[in-house]
């Protein structure tokens, strides 16, 4: 659909007066065991080096299907024959499933930015997300800081183009009007993107947003691109199908602005809710301005997280001050674990992790071959640890000793694993259902449930277990339940459309399970059957976001993908209060004793909630 822009006030016209073209592939999805979109993508390279006077090509996104280091490599080596330069940013493909917790991808095209200046224009490119946990694409906020450095520095007056993966529109992005409201005082005049994998012409709140279609070939439609002409006054948008002539889709002026500079973003989320239920306050937030995707780890008096820029973080539980910072190489996933005055965690720079938890100076570390992306799970002075390695490691908590590793997983791990009396349980992306034996690292069984695709993993899903029963929701929407002895499935249901969001009850005879669309429902942990006990329409809407339930003194706690906390009467969905307190992922939360809980969000808010004494039990 292409949609007609309002004309405001003139602005300085592109000075450059030489013509240039520049070409746009986009997804291209590229896979093991898939020819088709390789040829594809080698077919647009080599019509691409029969064009003349490309000056350049953009690549925007979803690279492969499943962000694995090969395909990336790959990927690589077909545009390295390119006889022009490129320039690249992932798509949510590489994002959510990445086994290297996407450094992988920095590491073979040098960044997961870029910024070039080209004949009187500054393109920036960025990642627009999800890291790791499905949701909405987001712009983390030292992207957005790093955009705006880069546009007051160019000065107001140059012509910017923005190139993402995701369009920047609500329900694409969970931050689309922070995006907007940054960028709409410069001379942006247009984003470029693609993930609808067809041609769009947008608005993102005023600014143009032109979407081109997907690389890849289909029954009655061969692969293509897109070719962008710039001349004096204006940008031409084509499409370039393969072996056909070209088209023409529109063109947009240099000499006009599309929106107003100094105007706002045409919506914003809706904190009504909070209106609603007032007896939910923040006692402290407190915003890091770094992305956060595990939870806050609350011990003694002190909270710890994990950023997106690879720093483990001590905050003080009473106001939210930070007390001391270590930096990791890289960025921290998995959700650490604390005991012992020890806090332990992995980094994606291939390392695990031991900390004092007073001062944060190093106890140990472990050198791993792959980044570590798993939570962690202590017991008795040990830790438990997955890592993008296939390996699972039990750790002496003291030393840093490794107690024994399990080697037979072929894929990478991002759970936080179940400890029970006798074994330790975990899934990873490769199908599988893992269950050892907790002292010495002994496969007992392994569960698969029939699922063949790697994106049906049981992987990020926290298992639970009571009653000899384990409990997983996976990908394929399905709750199950595993004999805890056997490894073999007692019950799988489809009933509720549950995705990757789990939790028991503090007595062990319920499990819920958020659902897709608007609800939570508990089933009974004790049957042979799945037997619906309730649900709940709390109305958060379309979730996908694998964030934990959590049940506290009979009060249930979750979250969802836009901002919500919410509280149930854990026996019967009765809704207590529900509170927004943004608009992006929030992480499993941490409830605390006295009508407290601790949350992080993606958007890097760490905080603080309490609720009023009424609601106590």
């Amino acid at each position: 659909m292409l949609i007609a822009f309002i004309l405001l006030l003139p602005l300085t016209a592109h000075s450059q007066s030489s013509r240039f073209k520049f070409a746009v592939l986009t997804d291209l999805h590229l896979s093991p065991g898939n020819a088709g979109p390789r040829e594809d993508l080698e077919r647009s390279v080599d019509q691409l080096n029969r064009t003349d006077s490309i000056d350049f090509v953009l690549v925007t996104g979803d690279l492969t299907e499943v962000g694995d280091r090969n395909s990336l490599l790959q990927v690589k080596s077909i545009l390295d024959r390119l006889k022009t330069k490129y320039y690249i940013v992932p798509g949510n493909h590489e994002t959510k499933w990445s086994e290297s917790g996407m450094t992988d991808f920095a590491n073979i095209f040098g960044s997961e930015r870029f910024k070039l200046e080209h004949k009187g224009l500054l393109f920036l490119g960025f990642n627009s997300g999800p890291l790791m946990r499905m949701a909405y694409g987001h712009i983390a906020p030292q992207d957005i800081r790093w955009m705006k450095e880069e546009m007051t520095q160019a000065g107001q007056g140059k012509p910017i183009v923005l190139v993402t993966h995701y369009p920047i529109l609500p329900g694409d992005v969970d931050n689309w009007y922070e995006v907007t409201d940054a960028v709409r005082p410069y001379n942006v005049r247009m984003f470029i993107g693609g993930h609808y994998h067809r041609n769009r012409q947008l608005s993102y709140d005023g600014i143009p947003g032109i979407l081109v279609r997907s690389n890849l070939s289909g029954k009655d439609n061969p692969g293509g691109y897109g070719i962008f002409v710039v001349d004096k006054d204006s940008i031409s948008v084509y499409e370039q199908s393969i072996g056909q002539p070209i088209q023409r889709l529109t063109s947009l002026s240099f000499n006009n602005s599309y929106y107003d500079p100094k105007g706002k973003a045409e919506r914003y989320p809706d904190f009504s809710t909070n209106q609603k239920y007032p007896q939910v306050r923040p006692v402290w937030t407190k915003d890091t301005g770094v992305g956060i995707y595990s939870s806050p780890v609350p011990y003694k008096n002190r909270i710890y997280v994990g950023d997106d820029l690879g720093y483990l973080k001590c905050y003080s539980l009473k106001d939210g001050k930070e007390r001391w910072s270590f930096s990791s190489g890289r960025r921290i996933i998995g959700t650490p674990a604390a005991d012992h005055q020890t806090i332990v965690f992995g980094s994606a720079d291939k390392k695990i992790y031991g900390l004092d938890a007073r001062s944060g100076k190093k106890r140990w570390e472990i050198v791993t071959q792959e980044p570590v992306l798993g939570a962690v799970a202590i017991s008795k002075g040990t830790a438990y640890i997955g890592g993008s390695d296939s390996v699972f490691r039990a750790i002496n908590l003291s030393t840093g000793t490794i107690r024994w590793e399990y080697r037979q997983i072929k894929g990478y791990i991002e759970c936080k694993p179940l400890l029970t009396k006798e074994k330790v349980i975990f899934g990873a992306w490769d199908n599988t259902l893992y269950a050892l034996n907790k002292q010495n690292g002994e496969e007992n069984w392994k569960w698969t449930g029939g699922m063949t695709r790697k994106h049906f993993s049981p992987a990020a899903v926290w298992p639970v277990s009571a009653n000899g029963k384990v409990f997983i929701a996976d990908p394929e929407r399905a709750l199950t339940a595993i004999d805890l002895a056997s490894g073999q499935t007692i019950w799988r249901t489809y009933q509720s459309t549950v995705r990757e969001s789990l939790g028991l009850s503090e007595d062990g005879e319920r499990i819920y399970a958020k659902t897709m669309n608007d609800s939570i429902v508990c089933y009974s942990a004790k049957e042979s059957r799945p037997v619906q006990i309730w649900a709940s329409n709390i109305g958060f809407g379309y979730e996908h976001a694998p964030s934990m339930l959590i049940e506290k003194k009979g009060t249930l706690f979750g979250s969802t993908k836009e901002g919500l906390i919410f509280a149930l009467e854990a026996k019967n969905g009765r809704i207590k209060w529900i509170h927004k307190v943004g608009n992006s992922l929030i992480n499993t939360i941490v409830p605390l004793d006295d009508c407290k809980l601790l949350f992080t969000s993606t958007d890097g808010k760490l905080g603080l909630l309490t609720w009023e004494e009424s609601e106590k039990r």
